[in-house]
């Protein structure tokens, strides 16, 4: 019986061994089959490729079982429904996400699978041309969540002191400009626009230098004359008692340049060095007395007579008044530079003319004007009534310097 029992054991240990040996024999020949019917894809995700064994019927089904997740911007070599074949390529870049502003306008989001900045404004058909300022450098790999700011260049019209040029800038404001110029504004000087302003092509710059200089004058100042009566003398004739002599006056100028050009001239101080003396002149009253004629009757007489007559010379007289003076010039809008009496101020700047009231002193009259000198009345003026004049002066700096004043008048013929 134990022995019957024994064979009847050891039976039953070969059959369990033969199924054992049996299932894995089945498994390993089903393992082997799988893997035989995997295919072998190249995969290359972001520039990195990898052989890949799969039973994946789809591109689509492949990259899942990567993990990949396939975004609209993403590039895919393959539509995710083709069908996965052995030998195949797969290639798949992610799309980064950057932000681009152009000049001032705003900011715009865009997804790329472009490997540098100057693919993506390839990409985006961006022309930079050589005075645009670009943020990155165009060889810069693009990082998701950059920010890239493109500014176009343009031509600006600046004017600085009178010079005009065009120059390229990518400036936003006049300011900034300015800066990158390496421009200074100093306290007087004068811009248009102001340096807050936005700049643009169609918006000039001009940049006025100016500047406050002194400038000292010395000016002469001429004498008067003063006429006496005297009975000693007879009438006509002139004698003068002292001669005149002219005086000398400091003048202090603040004196306005705008571009290196007088543009006003303001008085702040006047001294004088050398009073003038007046010329005081003795001017005959005396009559002269009757001449007799000798009688024809008288035997201590020729028969013939000879009559004497006494020459009164020249006569020279003048009339003084005190008169409301201002100036002015022939260099001014709308000027014909033409006197009343047709002298020709531009011609003649150096001329002394004086405009008048011909009610008061006739026109073509010589005078002599405190401060001014000798000249002539040859013009008019609708502002010119009664005891007005204006002075003619070469410059309107001259003519603003004068100002208004009050001044002795001499009307010598």
């Amino acid at each position: 019986m134990n022995k019957k029992y024994g064979l009847q054991s050891v039976f039953k240990n070969a059959l369990v061994w033969i199924s054992i040996i049996s299932v894995a024999s089945i498994a390993f020949l089903l393992t082997v089959s799988y893997e035989a019917t995997k295919a072998s894809v190249q995969v290359t995700t972001d520039g990195k490729s990898e052989l890949i064994r799969t039973h994946a019927n789809t591109v689509g089904d492949l990259l899942t079982e990567l993990e990949v997740d396939v975004q609209k911007h993403d590039e895919l070599s393959h539509e995710l429904t083709d069908p996965v074949t052995f030998g195949m390529d797969v290639d798949y870049i992610a799309s980064k996400s950057i932000n681009l502003a152009v000049d001032d306008n705003d900011t715009k989001k865009y997804h790329t699978t472009a490997s540098t900045i100057g693919d993506f404004l390839a990409e985006e058909e961006l022309d930079v041309k050589q005075r645009d300022e670009l943020s990155h450098e165009l060889s810069t790999s693009i990082q998701s969540g950059m920010d890239i700011q493109l500014d176009r260049a343009f031509q600006v019209t600046f004017n600085e002191g009178g010079e005009e040029k065009q120059v390229w800038s990518t400036a936003s404001t006049v300011g900034e400009f300015l800066k990158n110029q390496n421009v200074t504004v100093n306290e007087l000087d004068e811009l248009k626009p102001a340096q807050g302003q936005d700049l643009s092509a169609d918006t000039p710059v001009v940049l006025t230098r100016v500047e406050k200089v002194t400038d000292i004058v010395e000016e002469e100042v001429d004498y008067t004359v003063e006429t006496r009566k005297d009975g000693s003398l007879a009438k006509g004739k002139e004698k003068v008692i002292s001669s005149g002599e002219k005086g000398l006056v400091t003048k202090k100028y603040e004196v306005v340049l705008k571009n290196g050009e007088e543009a006003s001239r303001e008085l702040v101080k006047e001294t004088v060095e050398k009073e003038s003396k007046k010329k005081v002149v003795a001017v005959g009253t005396k009559e002269a007395a009757p001449v007799r004629t000798a009688s024809a009757s008288s035997s201590s007489s020729s028969s013939s007579s000879e009559a004497t007559t006494v020459s009164r010379g020249n006569s020279s007289s003048s009339r003084t008044l005190y008169m409301h003076a201002t100036a002015y010039t022939a260099n001014c809008t709308g000027c014909s530079g033409i006197t009343a009496t047709g002298i020709n101020l531009k011609a003649n700047p150096g001329m002394k003319v004086i405009a008048v009231d011909p009610n008061v002193i006739p026109l073509g009259s010589r005078v002599w004007v405190e401060g001014y000198g000798y000249a002539v009345a040859g013009d008019t003026g609708g502002a010119i009534n009664g005891n007005r004049i204006d002075l003619f002066v070469p410059s309107k700096s001259q003519a603003l310097s004068f100002g208004r004043r009050n001044v002795q008048v001499k009307i010598l013929d």
